[in-house]
């Protein structure tokens, strides 16, 4: 079906930020490092950016814990809250 406009861009916005998380979380992360990830992932990214990422951050923390917890690709994960088609 038609893609909706701003849909891909969304994507794209929260694989980047995914990516950045993970990054910050490390190999195997347990939860603190997770946590940790969380607090400081949106920073480094950019006045814009980093804003966004907050509002995702505060949205969807489980799931993030979740996916980074149990190593989900970016995309995967922005699938699974609907920010990126499935």
């Amino acid at each position: 079906g038609m893609v909706a406009p701003g849909k891909g861009k969304k994507c794209s916005l929260c694989t980047k930020i995914l990516d950045q998380i993970k990054a910050m979380a490390g190999e195997n992360p347990d939860e603190s490092a997770v946590e940790a990830a969380l607090a400081k992932g949106c920073r480094g990214l950019g006045k814009r950016l980093g804003r966004v990422c907050k509002r995702l951050v505060r949205k969807y923390r489980e799931e993030l814990t979740d996916a980074l917890l149990g190593a989900e690709d970016a995309r995967t994960v922005c699938a699974t809250i609907g920010l990126c088609p499935a």
